[in-house]
């Protein structure tokens, strides 16, 4: 007992002197000094045997460590704000106060006096304040996290219906590729179709009995009546959709062989993927025309519908003007001819040649050349630096010379002072006769309804005026232009 009322004088001097958190810190400290000690292993067996020095280290960590989780709970703060942040604070407390009374009791009566003699109230204070610094750090920084988590994430308001945001529009939008994708298109459906393995003739016989059945199964659902059983109508509708795999898989299968086709006819007019998809429209009518009963590979009978669906495509879409496809197969014809000749002749063949060896005349031959021409623009750049346009080096049959129309200007002004020493009827027959005035001639009876007589008036009138415009005083200044 002396021991617990030497304890209490000192706690009752130092307390006179500290703040209200300072005080609740220092009670805080007393209920977990318990707790502390036995962490820090001040509980063990061999306490007893530890100096005094040793033990007043051990103690003053126990209590700072007690007196900064106390004062956490005791500083002064709003209820409103406080309530979740003191019931997580009290958490650590009450798992070191879980311990009975007699627990308690025991401790307190472990603890030697000169423990607490030694823990002045300078160490005190400093805990104190401490503890108090640390818990307005923790509060700040709670409130901020709070205000921080109002605020939207994307930084973006509605105000007035518009919606406000400070995301930069200019900003470069992050492209999305796809896995394994590339910028050439010829090399991704290359590698596309190359994963399907080629078929021997077995497998294609095979599939184009699924594909026939299919096609049978097909017909003979159309012939159901209504009342049909459903049984017989499913088993139909199964063997009409294995045949269309059947078909896909044959297709498939034999794309490349549309792709090797394709290259024969590149660099005429057409893009080589449209090749290949125009190859493709034949590919599929040569799956739905397969014999396999012939005994042929499919390839073999595949090439010439894939061949015929080329040139098709590029007879109408190959050339700036369209040619019907009779025309460009005699084109083709005679150009396959033209090249033959001229390796045999060591020479380009003459038109007679070729009339003979295409068993038409010289002037058809002519006609379907100028047909197989290609049109060629006005504005293709000549030369190596490509100043000039070959729209250039073309003649404009319809331009006037520049020294033409001043001449034509100085006789119209020539004409005009002529007549100017002719009477008005005169000089009107003579403008409307050759077209002096709109450039088009006009007849005697013309002329003699816009005067109001015969033609016969009006050719002498014409006469007349002829014989005066002869004279040497009117025909010296037009005598020039004669030339």
């Amino acid at each position: 007992m002396p021991t617990k009322t030497r304890q209490t004088e000192t706690e009752q001097v130092d307390e006179s002197q500290l703040t209200p958190q300072q005080k609740s810190a220092i009670t805080r400290r007393k209920n977990k000094e318990a707790a502390a000690a036995a962490a820090s292993g001040a509980a063990s067996t061999d306490e007893a045997s530890a100096t005094p020095a040793a033990k007043t280290t051990t103690r003053k960590a126990a209590a700072k460590t007690t007196a900064k989780a106390g004062a956490a709970d005791a500083a002064t703060k709003p209820a409103a704000k406080r309530g979740h942040k003191a019931a997580t604070a009290e958490e650590p407390a009450k798992a070191a106060t879980d311990e009975t009374p007699d627990e308690v009791e025991d401790h307190h009566e472990d603890v030697e006096p000169e423990v607490l003699e030694e823990a002045d109230v300078e160490d005190l204070h400093d805990i104190a304040d401490d503890a108090v610094a640390d818990d307005v750090e923790t509060e700040k920084k709670n409130d901020e996290d709070e205000e921080s988590s109002e605020a939207p994430r994307s930084r973006t308001e509605e105000r007035g219906g518009f919606v406000i945001s400070n995301v930069d529009d200019d900003a470069p939008v992050a492209q999305v590729t796809v896995s394994g994708a590339t910028a050439d298109p010829v090399k991704d459906y290359l590698k596309l179709i190359g994963k399907v393995a080629l078929l021997n003739a077995e497998q294609e016989v095979d599939l184009a009995l699924r594909i026939e059945a299919g096609l049978y199964a097909e017909h003979k659902l159309k012939e159901l009546p209504e009342d049909a059983d459903k049984r017989t109508r499913w088993d139909f509708e199964q063997i009409i959709h294995d045949g269309k795999i059947a078909k896909n898989h044959l297709l498939e299968a034999n794309l490349r062989l549309v792709v090797s086709l394709a290259k024969r006819y590149t660099g005429r007019g057409m893009l080589f993927l449209d090749l290949i998809q125009e190859g493709n429209l034949g590919l599929i009518r040569a799956v739905e025309k397969f014999d396999y009963t012939k005994g042929f590979k499919f390839s073999t009978y595949a090439t010439w519908w894939i061949r015929q669906a080329i040139t098709r495509a590029m007879a109408d879409q190959a050339r700036t003007i369209r040619i019907p496809v009779h025309m460009v197969e005699v084109i083709n014809k005679l150009a396959r001819v033209q090249r033959q000749m001229l390796q045999d002749l060591g020479r380009e063949p003459t038109p007679e040649e070729l009339a003979k060896e295409l068993d038409m005349t010289p002037e058809k031959v002519v006609e379907v050349q100028k047909y197989g021409r290609e049109p060629i623009s006005l504005h293709t750049p000549l030369g190596e630096d490509g100043d000039s346009e070959f729209g250039d080096l073309i003649e404009d049959s319809e331009a006037v010379v520049p020294a033409d129309a001043v001449s034509f200007t100085l006789l119209q002004e020539q004409l005009h002072s002529v007549l100017d020493t002719l009477s008005e009827r005169e000089a009107g027959v003579v403008a409307m006769r050759f077209g002096l005035t709109d450039g088009q001639p006009k007849t005697l009876d013309e002329i003699g309804k816009v005067y109001g007589v015969t033609r016969e008036r009006i050719r002498q009138i014409e006469s007349k005026t002829m014989s005066k415009l002869r004279h040497p005083s009117r025909s010296q200044v037009l005598r020039d232009y004669l030339d």
